[in-house]
């Protein structure tokens, strides 16, 4: 998947191919971590059990699937390859139609960045699903980065759709890190922060999921509808106050803050999730230890950021690029690369087409302007933010370039449309969905010149 760059042992690695670097590095990182691929290289079906990393799941009966979430498709289908179509039934709601319906699922469309009827349609098909189950059942979740939109029912029915999506608006433009909102999400919701996996109880479930949230918060994916939630309604409550959000959530939503009559989430501890298992298939460590590995091979001397950055973008990239600075002078005359995982947060400041991606693709510009230094910035589902690309590069020319084009870079960053400014210039990185999503990947890269 690579764009044909030989390796730096026999080649230097000069500044003007940098793009090309960084691109390289990029797409064969979002290869390297194909859904696919990697439940084939870690589940196996073992005679009448499920052997997931390492540890045999009994499987009595065929199991019930529910999928949800950007890999939703990917999932369900591997999955069914690999039980060689031994499924009992299943529920399947992703952002995308699926390559091709199998027979034992039924398939949703659910909305994203803002949850639409598919996904209201999907969540009730799914209870249903899990009504009446017994010990001798068993239940696969596979989930993955999106379902918190994608999958969802308000826990209170006079909840309209209109009303859930403003709720979620108000979240996703809030500029609150993702676990902060995932915490409000869990308190309005029907099947989130463990509700879900109660629902199947007494069956046994097994819980295979894509991480896109920080990895110590596993309970934060799709905002946690199989696992038993840590966080508190005074956690909620503290949230929506502290960053005034109450006013500006639709009515039949804010009286429930009001009044604080939401309802507590399932806790650790509850005998509801005693026969309940948990393997995490990919996380945004695998996409960077990847993208590590392809810039060695490449030729740059490259180190990964250990911080996990969950911080405003303009404060991540200052310390990236100090951090690149950094590395560059422990290796004088070296071309150097500095990856970094985490999704950082981006309030949205104006009517633009853009996201978090592109906005520090477009602010690090504006540091790095003049130097022989490269940033890329992308999400590995392939969309950032409300624009139809996964992210943008930018190096020591690009600030210059869009002068001569008359664009004003502080404007456009000002105004949330990252996106318009880098297409103008040709540097967005448009690669598609990819029914995946750990996180993004920032590649930083000094060429020592």
């Amino acid at each position: 998947m690579g764009t044909g760059i030989k390796s730096a042992k026999s080649v230097s690695l000069p500044y003007p191919s940098g793009k090309q670097f960084a691109t390289t590095i990029f797409l064969e990182t979002v290869a390297a971590i194909d859904v696919r691929h990697t439940m084939l290289a870690k589940l196996e079906r073992a005679g009448e059990a499920l052997v997931v990393g390492g540890v045999a799941v009994p499987l009595p009966r065929r199991p019930y699937v529910i999928a949800f979430g950007k890999a939703a498709n990917r999932m369900a289908a591997t999955l069914h390859e690999i039980l060689s179509g031994q499924v009992a039934g299943g529920v399947v709601v992703s952002s995308a139609e699926p390559g091709k319906r199998l027979e034992p699922f039924r398939y949703y469309l659910g909305g994203h960045p803002y949850p639409n009827s598919g996904s209201l349609a999907g969540a009730e098909a799914a209870l249903r699903l899990l009504t009446g189950l017994t010990t001798d059942d068993v239940v696969i979740f596979l989930v993955s980065g999106g379902g918190s939109a994608l999958f969802e029912m308000p826990f209170d029915p006079s909840i309209t759709l209109a009303a859930l999506i403003e709720f979620n608006r108000v979240l996703v433009g809030c500029g609150l890190p993702i676990e902060q909102i995932n915490v409000l999400r869990k308190h309005l919701s029907a099947i989130k922060g463990g509700r879900l996996a109660t629902r199947a109880h007494p069956a046994r479930t097994l819980t295979v999921f894509i991480s896109d949230v920080p990895d110590h918060l596993p309970s934060m994916v799709a905002s946690g509808p199989t696992m038993p939630d840590e966080s508190t309604l005074e956690e909620c409550y503290a949230l929506a106050q502290g960053n005034n959000l109450v006013t500006k959530f639709p009515a039949t939503i804010r009286k429930h803050f009001i009044e604080r009559t939401l309802e507590e989430t399932p806790k650790p501890g509850d005998g509801r999730f005693a026969g309940a298992r948990y393997h995490c298939l990919l996380a945004n460590r695998d996409a960077v230890e990847a993208a590590k590995a392809v810039a060695e091979k490449l030729g740059f001397m490259c180190e990964v950021d250990p911080n996990v950055w969950d911080a405003d973008f303009q404060q991540v990239a200052d310390a990236s690029l100090a951090s690149l600075g950094a590395l560059a002078q422990v290796h004088p005359g070296q071309a150097v690369c500095l990856v970094v995982g985490g999704e950082v947060t981006c309030p949205v400041t104006g009517p633009g087409t853009g996201g978090r991606n592109q906005a520090f693709a477009l602010y690090a510009a504006q540091k790095i302007a003049g130097q022989k230094r490269l940033v890329l910035s992308a999400g590995t589902d392939g969309r950032d933010g409300n624009s139809p690309t996964s992210g943008a590069v930018a190096d020591g020319q690009t600030i210059s370039r869009a002068h001569a084009l008359g664009l004003d870079p502080a404007q456009y960053l000002a105004g949330s449309d990252s996106y318009h400014f880098f297409r103008t210039l040709g540097d967005t990185l448009d690669i598609g969905f990819t029914d995946n999503n750990v996180r993004d990947v920032r590649v930083l890269l000094d060429f020592g010149e």
